[in-house]
């Protein structure tokens, strides 16, 4: 899995493939020094298993 993050480090594209990545930052004309990409396959950090379901917690509105 790769992501391309713009040179502000926002994701702006996700794909297993990586030319698919480079064909995005092309198709939004972002210049290779406008962009960074990241094999995020190779992330070995595993993420706990959490409950994102807001409804349980405070309402932060």
């Amino acid at each position: 899995m790769y992501g391309l993050y713009d040179k502000e480090g926002v994701l702006r594209f996700v794909d297993s493939d990586k030319d698919a990545c480079i064909a995005y930052a092309e198709l939004f004309e972002l210049g290779s020094t406008n962009y960074c990409l990241m094999d995020l396959a190779n992330d070995k950090k595993k993420v706990k298993d959490t409950n994102l379901d807001q409804s349980l917690g405070v309402n932060n509105n």
